[in-house]
């Protein structure tokens, strides 16, 4: 098999399954109990609390453990708008996550207006039409750092700018970002971050939401104290451990993984052109290195799909998060791709586990498909 949709999840690093089993079968200790048998999972929990937030320049209590990207994004969003009522807009744009676009069609419905932004024909939200809607009423803007479908990288730190200099607070959904490219939170000066471990070689079922000190934000499960009392419920310690070494494994790695990814992504795409294969590339020139969004004229994204699986090779047509829906992608009809190519519309994913003999398969593959 060729696994190809790095985007939609990744292979769990072996040095965190390591990391966690001691914690699953072991010291497996509630971190709440005061007993002598706790201090180990204790431990734990505050190392990879500072693990993390050194991966990406935070303090380790600006970290709170959540169960993925989703999870945070939903706090993030309806954390702040059922905040403070002073202000009541909320910005986002049409090419979110679904985890962020479906928490403010949610708030929406509870009375807090949300702006959408329109993103450009290369996925891109720029400063300049975020300055044309934010208002003095604006408290949250909410702008993913890299495209899940296409894999263009946002001005996050310029936009942020924008929206504190009109006093609002920022988000930006890192999911895909994270583990991946250098992500410092002083130097974007974000005030809200969400990350899932299992977009960097981590763990199912485990993220962080990354809140700036003295952000004001509603606690999200209510119970006990866990999380400084934001975030209730007994903490998964052997997910988070194994998140953390997961996460410091790709931090100690970025530079040799991003060359070896961006290497195979040109690779694959100077052998797609001398094929003479018609299509697009999607996105913009500012990439998350491996994520490939390819429009073929005149073809179905699923039906390529389908056969690039009966030949061992993982690709998606999109989001999976998305995959119960076979009508076009939100995103592609956002940046208006050509109708022709629209609906051959797939996305290759590269992660740091691919080989050039994967991209020989993959391009041999496209185009049997393509001549036939």
């Amino acid at each position: 098999m060729i696994y190809a949709d790095n985007a939609a999840t990744t292979k769990l690093d072996i040095e965190a399954f390591e990391a966690m089993k001691p914690y699953l079968l072991e010291n497996y200790a509630n971190v709440s109990q005061p007993y002598s048998f706790s201090r180990g999972a204790k431990k734990a929990l505050k190392e990879s609390r500072e693990m993390i937030a050194g991966c990406i320049n935070a303090e380790p209590d600006e970290i709170y453990f959540t169960s993925g990207g989703t999870e945070s994004d939903n706090w993030a969003i309806k954390g702040i708008a059922y905040n403070d009522l002073s202000r009541n807009l909320i910005i986002t744009s049409n090419i979110e996550h679904h985890a962020i676009l479906n928490s403010c069609r949610q708030v929406e419905r509870c009375g807090v207006p949300v702006a959408y932004l329109p993103a450009n024909k290369y996925a891109v939200i720029t400063p300049e039409i975020l300055k044309q809607f934010i208002t003095n009423q604006t408290k949250l803007v909410s702008i993913m750092m890299a495209n899940n479908e296409v894999g263009s990288v946002q001005p996050i730190k310029e936009l942020c700018a924008v929206a504190h200099d009109s006093g609002a607070l920022f988000h930006t959904d890192a999911v895909q970002a994270v583990g991946h490219i250098h992500v410092d939170v002083k130097a974007l000066d974000v005030d809200l971050l969400s990350a899932s471990a299992h977009k960097f070689n981590g763990p199912k079922g485990v993220g962080f939401l990354y809140l700036k000190k003295r952000t004001k934000i509603i606690e999200h499960e209510s119970g006990g104290r866990q999380e400084r009392a934001l975030r209730a419920g007994t903490e998964n310690v052997a997910a988070i451990v194994g998140m953390a070494v997961a996460l410091k494994n790709n931090f100690n790695n970025m530079e040799k993984n991003m060359v070896h990814i961006k290497s195979l992504e040109n690779k694959l795409l100077d052998i797609l052109k001398t094929f003479e294969i018609d299509f697009i590339r999607n996105g913009s020139g500012s990439n998350i290195p491996g994520n490939i969004s390819l429009s073929f004229k005149g073809l179905d994204g699923e039906a390529i799909l389908h056969r690039l699986d009966l030949q061992g090779i993982c690709v998606s047509t999109g989001a999976a998060c998305d995959s119960v829906n076979t009508q076009l992608s939100h995103v592609v009809k956002a940046i208006n791709v050509p109708k022709e190519y629209a609906n051959g519309t797939i996305r290759i994913s590269l992660g740091k586990n691919n080989t050039e003999e994967d991209i020989y398969r993959i391009s041999e593959s496209l185009k049997a498909i393509f001549k036939d």
